[in-house]
């Protein structure tokens, strides 16, 4: 496939992506989960790949605890922004390299080199199932043996949510039979909206075939986990719970015991599955 609409979208929404985690309690829940299985399986120290990294949110909170991160993303502007921002963090010293890059292809790193993998969201815009099999290859090989693997994917049933949600009027538009098929979702169902402002090329997972797609690759399957948890789809309540500290922490408590339970996983809008190279 062509990734020129998928840097297209992100040069054009990079204000929003970076905000895109922190601006609202319901949003936070995934950098609030996604941390926690961070801070619980990352090595005390080493060398850490953020592949398709973006804006660099989680390049900057590792760095600021130690690690050496290499940021790798196909947005030019993102790296741009993402290069200001580990600025203002004072971690430019923990940032070895920032490179402009793609997932498929990770021929500039040797076999074995990384101390931990993160690929946070990019294998959710190979719509095509041979380039997802080359990426998931390539964040393998350039793994430790032993090493953890850290990868997240927007979840196909939390999808359909999404849809019976906001744009319900869609279900029975016949270009949309990929996506409740295959999971397939292009961007040219939205070219009549300005640019930026409909999805790009996406690809929609069930937690089994993330689970799958990195067993074939002799990884250790570790957890699997919902991101959004008990809250999924419940925006406004969990925005409103924010209001009251005590609650809102008591909350984060359950979620994070509760986040990877399989019958919760499938419909979080965000699934993170956690894996160590054999």
């Amino acid at each position: 496939m062509s990734f020129d609409e998928v840097r297209r979208y992100y040069d054009l929404v990079v204000e929003e992506e970076w905000q895109r985690l922190v601006k609202d309690a319901y949003h936070q829940l995934e950098f609030i989960v996604t941390m926690h299985y961070l801070r619980k399986y990352l090595p005390k120290s080493g060398l850490i790949l953020d592949a398709g990294g973006g804006l660099g949110r989680y390049t900057v909170e590792l760095a600021k605890k130690g690690y050496d991160v290499i940021l790798l993303d196909l947005s030019p502007k993102c790296l741009e922004l993402a290069e200001k921002k580990i600025k203002e963090a004072g971690v430019e010293d923990r940032v070895k390299k920032i490179v402009e890059g793609n997932v498929v292809d990770l021929s500039m790193f040797d076999d074995n080199t990384f101390d931990a993998v993160l690929c946070l969201g990019p294998l959710s815009h190979l719509i095509e199932e041979e380039d997802r099999e080359k990426a998931a290859s390539e964040l393998v090989r350039v793994a430790k043996p032993k090493a953890y693997l850290f990868v997240s994917v927007i979840s196909r049933y939390g999808a359909f949510r999404i849809v019976l949600q906001r744009y319900p009027h869609e279900l029975t538009e016949p270009t949309h039979r990929e996506m409740f098929e295959k999971g397939i979702h292009r961007a040219e169902w939205h070219k009549d909206l300005p640019l930026g402002k409909g999805f790009t090329d996406a690809y929609f997972f069930h937690p089994n075939e993330l689970k799958h797609l990195f067993e074939s690759k002799k990884v250790e399957t570790v957890d699997i986990v919902g991101c959004e948890g008990l809250s999924a789809h419940l925006q406004e309540e969990t925005n409103k719970l924010y209001e009251d500290k005590e609650k809102w922490e008591r909350w984060v408590e359950i979620i994070l015991q509760t986040c990877n339970d399989p019958s919760i996983i499938g419909v979080s809008e965000h699934i993170l599955y956690v894996g160590r190279k054999k």
